[in-house]
Parts: structure tokens; C-alpha cells; sequence
């Protein structure tokens, strides 16, 4: 007797599974099944991930769910193709509709299913409309009398499942902590009927005969069902977008008619080399059926005067001349086969930025084209991070809330729940905390909860449109913006055929187009994106050069940064010309990766000249350009293609698999292909396996050039932003809340940028920053606390009415709660109007109207206030740092460091703009903490960089392991540091190897 599991629940079932797909496919192949249904509840979460599992292990999937409502269950699996749409629907349904009846809907949406459940009422309705392919669910531990009593009273078949959840008893602990997390209870309240069985666990078919002796048909039912049910699901047929109802023909002639209108604009004219790649590249986009997918996407791309289509679409002269991409393929040598070849089976996307306040407006002009039954965003399965995860599980175990936060403030929000259980036992910021058996056994559970999937959410810009109805693909839910939401995540959803828009928020663009709003009302010149060439500056590039790039896209982290200088260190002068710049530019984009280290060091040694080669001359054209090293992903490919004759389709499916964690065979079978075919080509085996951890060693870290060159695009625009209008430009940045660095770093670069920061006025600052000449005003936005109805209102009523001209007159025109005007006057907001020494007296008006007037007890303006007239000392600059602290988030008159005036002349300290001057040797620096980096050594010791400034410049230092170790409990933001090193140069560059830290207000260190 044969016997499948066709109820059975993964880590895709939020808040109750516990095993992922795989595992559960692993152990039922042991067991000796031949057949599994994945049944999660309400969702078909991780069915094309549970398909390749399944494949993989030897097993016949089926697809199915359990859908669960408060008054009725019932598992559903899909017999044919028909019955997988209805399901996608039936689920999209319960989770979108009020008033949801899963007996009504089954009534409706039954065709091609295979219902099983021991809901009496639910099996009495159905079966008065039709009992084929109906099932009383028999498991044990579920009233199983009942059931089979049941399914003789209504005479229908039994079927016996085992409710599958865990693979052992010993699993079931993890599944209360689950539904403790999922319904916000301690394990001490959590009831029995709110979780499942400890039975509920993988049999073998031996096992499950011996639980139902009294019932053998129970059990043969799910073989009868399994062989009914598909099991051959194929997914892999692309479904694309269709462009206003156009057939392919006419689509194909559309994107043919405007890629050669898009090449006249870009180029003047169609030479043979632009001719022959749009031949070459129209000619696979219709043959794969993209025609209509191009022509969606250059319809959104429209949306905006200001995008960066990037990844590796920006390699297409299509997408370039649609003006979906904006980098020049043919002029800087872009691999268009790492975006889309002949033999490529999945689909690529293409992914474009637009600027970050218009992200959502472009979605809406979307779903307003195309409807919200023919698209979708894509879903993101969120999970437990470590901070999470330790959060979670202590709560549910009923530890203070000030016991958990004193442990969890010390994780970072990045790790993940298995690093988090490591790094509090071993991690130096935990050194000061013993752990009690509690705790221990806290960090164990919190452990599991690695790939548990907690609830869907959005990706950050996925878009997947469809000719019909999305719900017949995937099931579909709706996020709180109101916006259908797929139940797959990108890589499920591309597995499955999805072709995926990514529509990508980016604040960079913000800024450039805010900066140059602002530079063109100033009087300044039109900054067209089409005609602007800002490379051809010789002060830009000079910028660049020199690494004084805080603020610009992707080029403004201190390693970025400490790069440039290295890769220009004595040339910045502007000498080099625009195209080698931008050349390298993108190499220094894609090479400063995580992983990179050692190559960055040989990358730069080679720009200085450092003697090189190509392994083999085969590789120059493939490695020439970047100095012998493979700095680009489809160089990977490229390698491959010129040593071993793979395909290019060959090639990028061997980048894609070196890239995965766990590359397993395929990339066993794929070296054996590399060395055959270098052995045919006449290539030594020592030459080959040279090539071959080459080709290991640098696909984890790099990108493909064409999105490093799109990003270095937007990259040099900023650049030329700052060079030239940088008050224009530092406001943006600031008001666009986006870059690397916090507003106060920001501020410290525009003060040495020669800028004057100017505080919020109540008549001079709009709700952004702005910035004029040499002048930088403070937004009200900045300051925290004040409602936006209020500053809503100050801008529309100056609009209206003019400047204001007193306070009093500020509050007869201006309906403001007391503690948005307490944050006005503290902000600095009537300075230039009463005076900063009429700060006190205002604050003792607004106390004065609370105490008095008959509206105070609304906390609201009105009318007009007699001013006190006792005089009131001005406020003194400690004060003054104070209120600004309090109110603005960061003092704005002066840097930080200016109130330790007397400390400071006490110190035996350098300028950190000297530090070159003292390469070698050990010096002493006060210093204000910018940012960080915590990574790991090669042994796995933790160590961190940090940027910090004083009032001469902005420097780099390094912890070391045993530094960071001693030191690391030390660091935070919010007081002045005494550092003590050693300055270490490399490539002219010099950073600090901390060796002590000490704080310059206590005079004391660890």
C-alpha cells in the first residue's frame, strides 16, 4: 500500500510552519515517498521554490494550500490547470474580500480541486452541491473518530493525513514560539487550540498504515488522490506584459520604429556599427517575445525627465535608444549578451531609478495604464533578523522589556538570527554581559528562526504585469497602500515566468533635479540631462580625482572615497581626460565590494604601474581594458566564452552559479566543461586551473559593468553639481534625506566647502533646505517635533500674506499648537525678527497664553500677546548648542567641537587636515564620530572602520581586532573623542590605526 502526504506545511506558512521546502522534501525522499503537496496556510508562498526542491529530491509535487478562515478549513489541491487558477483566485480572494465565506467561494471556484477537510458544515454544503473529488480529512490526534464518523454520515471518503508541520516532536517547541510571536502572547498563555498537534509530524507510509489500522482506505485515498492531482507543473513559459493590445507582429514593428527614431536622437545618424548592433539586438528581443516588455517599459521610463535605467539592461542600444538607459553601450563597450542571449531561458528585467518622491506617482500611472487585475507588485517574504529574532523570542518568554533592551541595543539591525546567537557569546560588544541559562536558551530558539518567513511585504520596486488576470498565475493580497501585492518574491516570481519592472526609488536623482530647480531659478544655466556633458569640466574632474566626493552618489563612502585618492593621489589637476576618467570611474564602482579587498590593492597597483599580464593572450581583449582583472561580472562569462568556447548563455549561467552560496554540482559539472573545452583549444591544465580560481575568486564581489557605468553617469552629474553650485547642491542632499552621512556631517562638509550655514527664519526658510551663493539655509523640516499642518501652514500663509513682521504678527496670522511655536522660537525661527535675546521672553508669552487664554485649553494661537518688557540676557553659545541639540537634532551655529575650546587647548593634538604630514608616526587627535563600518578579518575577529572629523577635515581611521575589542563599547555619536595612533599611508592616502580612545570631555580612556 502506497501513501503521499497531501497536507503538509513549510517556513512559507508565516507565523506555524517550521521546516523549509527543502527540508521537508529531503526527508520525505529518505523516508521513501515517492509524492508530496505543499499545503501552507492561505498562501502559495513557496511553491516555485518547492517545485525545483521537489524535482530535485525525486519527489511528484503537488500543489495545494490550506485555506483557513475564523469559521471554516479546508485543504485544496490543485488536479489540473484550471484548478490552480481557481485557487490562485480563492486565495486572492480570502485575503482582499470582507465578508469571505470559503464554503460560498468553494461553491463557485471547485473545478480542477480536490477538497479535504473535517469541517462538517463546510463538507455538508459542498456535498450537497457535488461530491466528487470531496474528502472527510482524517489525522490522528484530531478527533479522529469524529471524523470518520462524520464521513459516514455524510457518505463521503476518508482520506488520512498526518496534519504535516514537524519532523520530530522535538521540532514542536519551535512551533509554539511561532504562534506565541505571530499572536503577540507569552508561551505561558498560549492556549492548546491555537497551535498544532506534537503528532502533526512526517511519517513514513509504514508509520501512517499502523496509525490507521481500523481505516486501511483511509490511507489509499491519498495515493488515489496523489495520481489524480498534477504533479508535472511546468512554469518556465515566460508571460509577458502586452503593450495597449497590440499582437506581437505590430509590437515587434512599434519597438523596430522606435529604436531607429531613438538612434537618429541619440546618434544624428545610423552608421553601420549602430545599425548592425540594433539589427543584432531587435532581432533576439522579438525572437524571445520582449517586443511588448521594451515598449511598457519605455512608456514608464517617460514618466520622468530625470531616470537611470541600470543593471544590465544599460549593455542594450534598444533600451539606449528608447531612452530607457542613458550610458552608451557601443562607446563604452557594453557585453549586451550578459542582458539577454539566444539561449536564455529566464527572463531578465530591467530596472529603473527614478527620482524617490515620484516612485509612487509613475506606480500609480501604472496600475491607472494596466489595471489592478493585470498587475501587481512583487512580494518580499520578510523574515527574522537577528535583532528580530532575540526580540521576539525574549518577549514571548516573558523577559522585561528592559532586560531585552539592554541586550538588543547591541545588535546590529544587518545580522542575521544565526550571527546574532554567535555574536552574543563571543562578540566583544557582549563581554560585559554573563548570560543566564535563560538567556542561553533564548539565543538557541532565536537561532531557528533563520528563513522563517514572518509576514509579505513589498519588494522595494517590483512590478509584474500580465495580458489577463494576475490571479490566475499567483495568489494575490493587498499591501496597506492599497496596491495588489503577488505572493512570490522576485526570484520565485522570475522562476515562475513573471517578468519583473523594477520601478526603484533613488534620492540621488532627487537631488540632481532639486539642485538644478534651484541653480536654473537662480539664474543659473538649463541643466538638459540629454545635452549635458559634465565630464567635459576640468574642475569636475578635478573633484573627483582628489576623492572630495561626500555627497555624491555611490562615490561617497570612505572606502569609495580613500579609492579615488589612491587611484589619483598627485594627478588630481584635471589633466586626465573625461573618457579615461569615466573609464575608471566605473571600474572603482563595480571593484569596491565587501569582498574586495586584496583586489583593490592589486587594482590600484596596477594603475600606478605595477608590471602585469593577461594568463593567456586569449584574455586580452577580455581583460585589457581593466588591467588584467576581472572587474566585471560578464567578464566572467567573457573568460569563459574565450578559453573554453561556452555559449554566452553558457557562460552566464556559470557567473550566476559561482555567484550562489550554495552552487553544489552544477558547478562541479560546469569546471569539468570549462577543462574540456580548454584542453580542446590546446590549454595546459595548469593554465586552466589558474584561469579557474581566477574566475571564482571574482565573481562574488563585482557588478556588470553596465550598471556600474549608469551609476557613474549619475556620479559625475553630482560631481559637477558640487564643483560648481555647491549651496544648490548641499541643500539637496541635506533636504532629500538620502547619502551616506547624517545632516550635521553634511553641514561640516559644506562649512569647509566655504558655505555659511544659516539657521531656520520664519520668513526665509521653506520646509527644505536651501542654498544660495555662499549661504545654506536650514529647512523646517529639520526641525523635530513640528507637525506638518503647522509648517503647511506658515509657507501658504506667507505665500499669501507676505513676510511676517513681528511674533505678535506671526500669531495673528497663523493658527499654531503651543509646542510647534515652543519649537519655532527655540529653532532660532524669530531671531532675525525680536532677536535671539527675546528667545526667553517669547518661550514665557507662549507659557503666558497656556496659563491665561480662554483657547489654551485646545493648545492653540490665536490672537495677539502682550510682550513682557523685563529685558532678557542673550542666550550664551552653550546654550545656544543646547537648544539647538534639543530642537534641531544637531548644533548648527558651530561644529561640535567648538564647545571644548579650553579642553582642547589643554590636548597635545593634531589637525586632522595635517595627518600627512606625520605618516609613521604616533600622534593625538580630538575627533567627532561620522560613520562606521564593522566587518570581519579573515580569522573571523570583528573590527571596524570609522570616519571621524574635526573642525579641519573629515579623516578614516581603523580598529583593528584587538583595538576594537578593547574600545568598541566606547563608540557612539554623541560626545567628542581623544584618539591616539599610528597615521599608516597607502597610495598617498592616510588613515589613523587607532591604538587608544579616550574621551576629551572626562580626560579618561579604557
Amino acid at each position: 500500500m502506497s501513501f503521499v502526504h497531501l497536507h503538509c506545511q513549510s517556513s512559507f506558512s508565516p507565523g506555524w510552519g517550521v521546516h523549509t521546502p527543502d527540508v521537508l522534501c529531503e526527508r520525505t525522499a529518505a523516508l521513501g515517498l515517492t509524492h508530496l503537496a505543499l499545503t501552507d496556510r492561505n498562501g502559495l508562498y513557496g511553491i516555485p521554490h518547492f517545485l525545483e526542491q521537489a524535482r530535485h529530491h525525486g519527489l511528484r509535487p503537488l500543489i495545494g494550500a490550506e485555506a483557513v478562515t475564523s469559521n471554516h478549513r479546508a485543504v485544496l489541491l490543485a488536479r489540473t490547470q484550471e484548478g490552480y487558477a481557481n485557487l490562485c483566485q480563492l486565495l486572492s480572494d480570502l485575503h482582499t474580500q470582507t465578508g469571505f465565506s470559503l464554503p460560498r467561494k468553494l461553491m463557485d471556484r471547485r473545478q480542477g480541486l480536490t477538497i479535504l477537510s473535517d469541517d462538517g458544515d463546510l463538507l455538508t454544503a459542498l456535498a450537497a452541491q457535488d461530491r466528487h473529488h470531496l474528502y472527510v480529512e482524517i489525522s490522528p490526534g484530531h478527533a479522529m473518530e469524529a471524523a470518520l464518523a462524520r464521513a459516514r454520515q455524510l457518505e463521503l471518503p476518508p482520506v488520512a493525513t498526518a496534519r504535516t508541520l514537524l519532523l520530530e516532536k522535538a521540532d514542536f517547541p519551535l512551533h509554539r514560539v511561532l504562534r506565541a510571536i505571530a499572536l503577540n502572547r507569552t508561551l505561558s498563555r498560549l492556549r492548546p487550540e491555537e497551535t498544532a498537534s506534537p503528532r502533526d509530524c512526517l511519517y513514513s507510509a509504514e508509520e501512517m498504515i499502523a496509525l490507521f489500522p481500523h481505516c486501511p482506505q483511509a490511507v489509499e485515498n491519498s495515493w488515489k488522490i496523489a495520481v489524480d492531482c498534477c504533479t508535472d507543473w511546468d512554469f518556465s513559459t515566460t508571460v509577458f506584459p502586452r503593450f495597449r493590445d497590440l499582437d506581437d507582429e505590430a509590437a515587434a514593428q512599434e519597438l523596430r520604429r522606435r529604436a531607429n527614431q531613438g538612434a537618429l536622437s541619440r546618434y544624428g545618424q545610423l552608421t553601420e556599427v549602430v545599425r548592425q548592433r540594433l539589427h543584432k539586438e531587435l532581432a533576439i528581443i522579438e525572437a524571445k517575445g520582449f517586443a511588448h516588455y521594451f515598449l511598457v517599459v519605455e512608456e514608464l521610463a517617460r514618466l520622468s525627465p530625470r531616470t537611470c535605467g541600470r543593471g544590465s539592461a544599460a549593455a542594450s542600444l534598444v533600451a539606449y535608444c528608447l531612452q530607457i538607459t542613458h550610458v552608451d553601450p557601443i562607446r563604452h563597450n557594453l557585453f549586451f549578451e550578459r542582458f539577454l542571449n539566444a539561449e536564455r531561458v529566464d527572463p531578465p528585467d530591467i530596472d529603473i531609478d527614478f527620482p524617490w518622491d515620484e516612485r509612487d506617482a509613475v506606480l500609480d500611472a501604472a496600475f491607472a495604464r494596466y489595471g489592478s487585475r493585470r498587475a501587481a507588485m512583487v512580494g518580499a517574504h520578510i523574515g527574522f533578523r537577528g535583532r528580530a529574532a532575540l526580540r521576539e523570542v525574549a518577549k514571548v518568554y516573558g523577559l522585561p522589556e528592559a532586560d531585552i533592551g539592554a541586550m538588543t541595543e547591541r545588535i546590529s539591525g544587518y545580522w542575521k538570527a544565526e550571527q546574532t546567537a554567535g555574536a552574543v557569546t563571543s562578540h566583544p560588544l557582549f563581554r560585559d554581559a554573563p548570560l543566564s541559562s535563560e538567556w542561553l536558551e533564548i539565543l538557541a530558539v532565536a537561532r531557528r528562526l533563520q528563513g522563517q518567513m514572518r509576514h509579505l511585504a513589498l519588494h522595494c520596486g517590483g512590478l509584474v504585469i500580465v495580458p489577463e488576470d494576475i490571479r490566475h498565475h499567483v495568489p494575490v493580497e493587498m499591501a496597506a497602500k492599497g496596491r495588489p501585492v503577488i505572493q512570490w518574491e522576485k526570484d520565485q516570481a522570475e522562476a515562475a515566468g513573471l517578468v519583473k519592472i523594477d520601478i526603484l526609488g533613488n534620492r540621488s536623482l532627487a537631488v540632481i533635479r532639486d539642485a538644478a530647480a534651484a541653480i536654473r531659478a537662480h539664474g543659473g544655466p538649463d541643466l538638459d540631462p540629454a545635452r549635458w556633458s559634465p565630464l567635459d569640466d576640468a574642475p569636475t574632474r578635478q573633484l573627483l580625482q582628489r576623492g572630495d566626493s561626500m555627497g555624491c552618489f555611490y562615490i561617497e563612502s570612505p572606502a569609495t572615497r580613500q579609492l579615488l585618492r589612491k587611484m589619483w593621489q598627485g594627478q588630481a589637476d584635471g589633466q586626465l581626460g573625461a573618457e579615461e576618467l569615466f573609464e575608471h570611474l566605473v571600474m572603482a564602482s563595480s571593484i569596491i565590494r565587501p569582498a574586495a579587498n586584496r583586489y583593490i590593492r592589486e587594482f590600484v597597483a596596477r594603475l600606478h604601474g605595477k608590471p602585469w599580464h593577461c594568463l593567456h593572450p586569449r584574455l586580452e581583449s577580455v581583460l585589457g581594458e581593466t588591467y588584467g582583472m576581472a572587474i566585471y561580472q560578464e567578464q566572467i562569462t567573457q573568460m569563459a566564452m574565450a578559453l573554453a568556447d561556452f555559449t554566452p548563455f553558457e557562460g552566464d549561467q556559470l557567473r550566476k552559479i559561482i555567484s550562489k552560496k550554495h552552487p553544489g554540482q552544477r558547478l562541479i559539472d560546469y569546471r569539468q566543461k570549462f577543462f574540456q573545452g580548454g584542453k580542446k583549444k590546446g590549454l595546459s591544465p595548469d593554465l586552466l586551473e589558474q584561469a579557474w580560481q581566477e574566475v571564482l575568486s571574482f565573481a562574488g564581489y563585482s557588478f556588470c559593468k553596465p550598471h556600474s557605468a549608469s551609476y557613474a553617469l549619475v556620479s559625475c552629474q553630482s560631481a559637477w553639481l558640487k564643483t560648481h553650485y555647491p549651496a544648490e547642491f548641499m541643500a539637496a542632499v541635506i533636504s532629500n534625506q538620502g547619502g551616506y552621512y547624517s545632516p550635521l556631517a553634511y553641514l561640516s562638509e559644506a562649512r569647509r566647502l566655504g558655505l555659511r550655514i544659516l539657521p531656520p527664519d520664519i520668513n526665509a526658510s521653506d520646509r527644505p533646505y536651501r542654498g544660495q551663493g555662499s549661504e545654506l539655509r536650514i529647512g523646517l523640516m529639520q526641525i523635530g517635533g513640528l507637525s506638518q499642518v503647522t509648517l503647511k501652514g506658515i509657507v501658504e500663509e506667507r505665500e499669501r500674506g507676505g513676510d511676517f513682521n513681528s511674533f505678535s504678527d506671526f500669531l495673528r496670522r497663523v493658527t499654531v499648537p503651543v509646542e510647534d511655536g515652543r519649537l519655532l522660537i527655540k529653532a532660532g525661527c524669530f531671531d532675525v525678527l525680536e532677536g535671539r535675546q527675546a528667545r526667553a521672553d517669547l518661550l514665557w508669552q507662549l507659557l503666558r497664553r497656556r496659563s491665561q487664554a480662554p483657547q489654551a485649553a485646545s493648545g492653540l494661537l490665536f490672537a495677539e500677546v502682550p510682550r513682557r518688557q523685563a529685558a532678557r540676557p542673550a542666550l550664551g553659545a552653550d546654550e545656544m548648542d543646547q537648544q539647538e541639540v534639543e530642537v534641531l537634532g544637531m548644533p548648527i551655529s558651530r561644529h561640535p567641537l567648538s564647545r571644548y575650546g579650553a579642553l582642547l587647548e589643554r590636548q597635545q593634538t593634531i589637525a586632522a587636515a595635517d595627518l600627512s604630514r606625520w605618516v609613521g608616526r604616533h600622534v593625538s587627535l580630538v575627533a567627532w564620530w561620522v560613520t562606521g563600518k564593522v566587518v570581519q578579518t579573515a580569522k573571523g575577529q570583528p573590527m571596524e572602520f570609522i570616519s571621524f572629523e574635526d573642525s579641519t577635515a573629515i579623516f578614516d581611521t581603523t580598529f583593528f581586532p584587538r583595538a576594537y575589542t578593547r574600545f568598541c563599547r566606547l563608540l557612539s555619536r554623541q560626545r567628542p573623542y581623544l584618539l591616539k595612533g599610528k597615521v599608516e599611508e597607502e597610495f598617498g592616502v592616510c588613515t589613523l590605526n587607532v591604538e587608544w580612545v579616550g574621551f576629551l570631555d572626562e580626560g579618561e580612556g579604557t
